[in-house]
């Protein structure tokens, strides 16, 4: 216990290391408890942070800075219709009408099945094959049910998303009008030596930027290929499930396992065991494949290097206390636990100093 109090003292009595603990304290406690009510805000923020570095190369080509943020909100807001008006209606009706297949699907396959036990006796029995879709179908229920309250309640979903649409853009304009203000202003907030919070910031701001946009490009040639694919091939509900693939790089190792059960689940119900299902697997596998191998080394290099235990970890930690969006951003939280761990003072650097300072 000497040791431990010994620690806390020596780390107390740096007032960076001090700085650096409470915003990030008054950070995570802040999200952590106003995170629901603060949604809206925490969007403009990514947003407009994905969107400052347009605006600053358009800077640097000699745009004043209102042209260059009038610019990027209008390509922001062209975007934002385009999913709201194409986009998201063609998602829906494609998955609504997956979802009324689903029960043929889960029929036909076990249909198939049901074949395993008169060829393979001694590993299966018909018995046991009827016990797991028993459990299935009734998953399966228990999710239709919950898709039925979500429609029952689909009239304030429509006033939140609603909302969101006029309420996000708004603050993305004005983050980007008035960065320098708002920035100024949060750094009077904070203490005057900061060099530990900086460098931390630095990191995570390197880090991060390239991470998120090196997704968004891996998304879209990601989704665009397997829409060009699965068009080809003549899959249904081409559309979702290419979505679904660019998604699927979100959640790195989970999500591509994940997706390949509703495309092959598509691909048997449609072409039965013929070769066409083998080609539609085959080329998924395909862009999986460079994805894993040749796009994300392109295009993340060095950015990121979490070893894949501490992406694991992050997606199971941050995925169990946020849900859904814990997935999404477990990996930019990840960064930032790992560019505070490298910024922190160690110990073994204290010492160091000391001695040769004696030594001189």
């Amino acid at each position: 216990m000497n040791a431990i109090f010994a620690w806390l003292r020596r780390q107390l009595e740096d007032p960076q290391v001090v700085a650096l603990t409470l915003i990030v304290l008054v950070l995570a406690i802040s999200i952590w408890a106003f995170g629901q009510m603060l949604a809206p805000l925490l969007a403009a923020l990514v947003i407009a942070y994905l969107l400052n570095n347009i605006a600053a190369e358009l800077r640097v080509r000699g745009l004043p800075h209102p042209v260059a943020v009038l610019v990027v909100f209008t390509l922001f807001l062209a975007v934002l219709w385009l999913c709201f008006l194409w986009l998201v209606p063609l998602l829906t009706r494609q998955m609504g009408q997956l979802f009324q297949q689903v029960p043929f699907m889960i029929a036909e396959v076990q249909k198939a099945l049901l074949q395993l036990p008169e060829r393979y006796p001694a590993l299966v029995s018909e018995q046991q094959i009827r016990d797991v879709f028993a459990g299935f179908n009734g998953e399966l229920l228990r999710f239709g049910q919950g898709l039925l309250s979500f429609s029952l309640a689909s009239l304030m979903t429509l006033i939140t998303v609603l909302v969101y649409l006029v309420l996000v853009p708004i603050l993305v304009f004005f983050l980007l009008k008035d960065k320098d203000l708002l920035m100024g202003w949060v750094s009077g907030f904070l203490p005057q030596d900061r060099h530990l919070t900086r460098e931390v910031w630095h990191e995570v701001d390197r880090q991060i930027g390239n991470y998120v946009q090196g997704k968004l490009v891996e998304i879209l040639i990601v989704g665009t290929v397997a829409w060009i694919a699965f068009s080809f091939l003549g899959l249904q509900y081409t559309v979702l499930l290419a979505a679904l693939t660019g998604i699927s790089v979100l959640i790195p190792y989970i999500g591509a396992t994940v997706v390949t059960l509703p495309v092959a689940l598509v691909a048997y119900f449609q072409f039965d065991l013929s070769a066409d299902f083998y080609y539609v697997l085959i080329a998924y596998g395909i862009i999986q494949f460079l994805d894993g191998n040749v796009l994300v080394p392109v295009l993340f290099s060095e950015v990121v290097d979490l070893h894949p235990v501490a992406i694991i970890a992050a997606i199971l930690f941050f995925g169990g206390l946020w849900g859904l969006w814990g997935v999404f951003f477990a990996i930019p939280l990840a960064t930032v636990i790992q560019a505070i761990l490298r910024a922190w003072p160690r110990d073994g650097g204290i010492v160091k100093a000391e001695s040769e300072a004696a030594g001189g």
